[in-house]
């Protein structure tokens, strides 16, 4: 076998490095496009952010000053004073809006027969609502349980509560109920005297 050329001029394969080496610089030359096109892309929407954040910044200023000078101008006595005058009023609102004859009925068809009232004081109290403070004589704490029992039915009492009881002088128990009372429709319960 013979191993040596012969040809003056030795036949080499470089149409195939050229065509890769051609290939090799497309790519690179589309890469670098790529690159300097998002270069130029983010710098442009860098520099619109940065001048959209100075100018938020700007306009987060001059708010501070508008909001420290209208600090500057406000009057805590008067607001403190028409903040007092507007609870007064809400509070003439819900006394005005209390209705005794509403109470009374609800009462009258929820007390047992064994148990009288002897006292009845509506409370406004700003966190829990409007309380009643009521005083009832009975027979016994069953006939106390009984009363509570069908006001909590009623579904306009709710939370009520013996916060003192004694035997008064007659033998019968005096008892001092707390319940919160949040008027709505009359219903009808199981007491004893007002049936119809």
């Amino acid at each position: 076998m013979i191993r040596t050329n012969l040809s003056t001029r030795p036949f080499y394969n470089e149409s195939a490095v050229h065509a890769w080496l051609l290939l090799v610089a497309v790519l690179v030359i589309a890469a670098s496009v790529f690159n300097v096109s998002r270069l130029l892309r983010y710098s442009g929407s860098n520099t619109q952010q940065e001048t959209a954040a100075r100018r938020d910044e700007a306009r987060a200023a001059q708010l501070r000053d508008q909001a420290a000078r209208l600090r500057a101008t406000v009057d805590v006595q008067k607001i403190e004073f028409a903040s007092v005058e507007a609870r007064q009023a809400n509070d003439l609102i819900d006394r005005r809006t209390f209705s005794w004859t509403d109470l009374f009925n609800r009462f009258e068809t929820t007390l047992p027969d064994d148990v009288r009232i002897v006292a009845v004081r509506p409370k406004l109290d700003h966190e829990r609502g409007f309380l009643i403070l009521t005083t009832v004589v009975a027979r016994g704490v069953e006939d106390v349980d009984a009363f509570i029992e069908h006001l909590e039915k009623t579904g306009a009492f709710s939370n009520a509560q013996s916060v003192e009881e004694h035997v008064n002088e007659q033998g019968q128990l005096e008892a001092h109920l707390e319940m919160k009372y949040g008027p709505g429709p009359v219903k009808r319960s199981g007491g004893g005297n007002g049936q119809q």
